[in-house]
This record gives C-alpha cells, structure tokens and sequence, in this order.
C-alpha cells in the first residue's frame, strides 16, 4: 500500500524522539495507536494480509485498527522505514486480529497483549484514549533501585520535584514490582492499574504510559522522567528548601486540579 497516512507521520515522529531521548534503545521500548473513526475510513477497505490467533478475550475492541510496533524492530529505524517496523492490525474478533497494512517480514511486539489489555481499561475509564507507550525511562529505572515500591510514596516524590508534576499527573504513578515482561501476568498486573492510573513504572524496566494524543502521551512521559531526573540528581544531598504538602495543595486549589487524595491532604 502507497497510500500516505498522516498519522502513520506523526507516530514516527513521536518514535524517532524516544529513541533521541534515550528511551527506546535498541529495540526496547514498543508503541500501539487507537486509531478514531476518520482514521480507520483511511484503512477500513483494506484487506488482512494474516491472522493471528490470541489467548486472551479482545471483545470489548473488537472491529478496531490499532498501529503497532514490529517485535525486534528499532525506533531508529520507523521513520526511514515505516512499513517493515510497524503496522496496522484490525481486532477480528474475541480471539484474533488481522494484520492490514505494513509489519512485512515481521509480526507485532510481543507486548501486545499488555498494550490492549491496556486499551481495554483505559477506555472503561476514558472514551478519549487512543495510545500506549512502552518505554525505557532511565531516572525511573534508576528510581526502582533505590526506592521502595510503593505508589504514594513515589507519587509524593515525583509531585515535590517540580511545580507541574501535580498538574500534569494529579491521579499519581502506578508502580509494579520486576515481573518478567511479555507474558499475561505483566500484562494482567499492568491493565489493573491503569484503571487508576495513566502511568505505571515497571520497575527495573521503565515505564507504560497512556493518553488521549501523540502529544499528551508523550508530554506525560516527559514530565514524569524529568521528575525523576531531578530526584536522582538531588536524593543524596542536603536539601535545604522544598515543595511543601501546603504549596502541591495551592497549585491544585489555583488549577482546579482532582489530585489523588490521601498523599498530601
């Protein structure tokens, strides 16, 4: 297929920015892309080159097209090759999706499982919700080490570092414990977290985030890394003035903002 999709663009670019950031090395990291009713009228005529067959119960998204990153593919190389690094696959049914367009010579990653588990409950949640993003977040990995893993704990932290951190992530950060990756028990672990959450650390791994837009997504990511990057960056040395339980409540009172209660109230 020759067709241009613009949003096949604007993924690919979202993908080549998580490989700059050092996010995405190699071929870690991995990406799925609801995609809305415009979108799916661009793909809808297209044909299923191959089924696959699932273990798990995909009902609830059923008849939808997601674009997909190709398992052992690089970010580096979406961009410059779109067609061979990723795709779109349409759910068939309860048991089974089609690959339409793209993945040649490949199939999706193996953590979709976990990424439509993650639909699923993102869109319980959020009709708006159209993506999943896997990636390898270094301060947050780096965060898992040392702290213990406990969600108000590491959300107290990660709102403290900076002004916007309430703003951006008011719900908090889910946090999971080492879990061998791309099996259903990472992805089953994941999926229930993220009816609370729009963020959930991996620990020693990185980070699944989730939103309603390339950009939004993408700027979540952003700003959870960068709290974390400030915390490792000061966590070892004296701090003399910070933010305090009264100021998180006065950027939540100024922004309208529904945080997370039972942290800093």
């Amino acid at each position: 297929m020759c067709k241009k999709l613009a949003f096949i663009d604007e993924i690919v670019d979202i993908l080549d920015l998580l490989y700059f950031h050092g996010w995405d090395e190699r071929n870690g990291g991995n990406l799925s892309y609801l995609l809305d009713e415009k979108e799916t009228s661009e793909v809808s005529s297209l044909e299923v080159k191959k089924t696959i067959e699932t273990t798990f119960n995909m009902h609830e998204i059923v008849g939808k097209y997601f674009v997909v990153t190709g398992t052992g593919k690089y970010f580096k190389n979406c961009k410059k090759d779109p067609t061979h690094n990723l795709g779109i696959i349409k759910i068939i049914n309860d048991y089974s999706y089609g690959i339409v367009w793209g993945l040649i010579d490949s199939k999706p990653t193996s953590e979709l499982p976990t990424h439509l588990k993650c639909h699923i409950e993102r869109l319980k949640v959020d009709p708006k919700h159209k993506l999943v993003i896997h990636c390898h977040t270094t301060n947050i990995i780096c965060m898992s080490h040392i702290l213990e893993l406990n969600e108000d704990k590491w959300t107290e932290i990660l709102w403290k570092m900076q002004t916007e951190s309430i703003v951006v992530f008011p719900e908090g950060i889910g946090v999971l414990e080492w879990i061998l990756c791309g099996g259903d028990l990472i992805g089953d672990a994941t999926a229930k977290k993220m009816a609370n959450y729009r963020a959930v650390v991996w620990a020693q791994h990185g980070l699944f985030a989730t939103g309603t837009s390339l950009d939004e997504t993408f700027g979540l990511i952003e700003t959870i890394e960068k709290a974390a990057e400030i915390y490792m960056k000061i966590c070892d040395k004296k701090i003399v003035q910070s933010i305090s339980n009264e100021n998180l409540l006065e950027i939540a009172q100024a922004f309208h903002i529904n945080f997370k209660h039972g942290i800093i109230d």
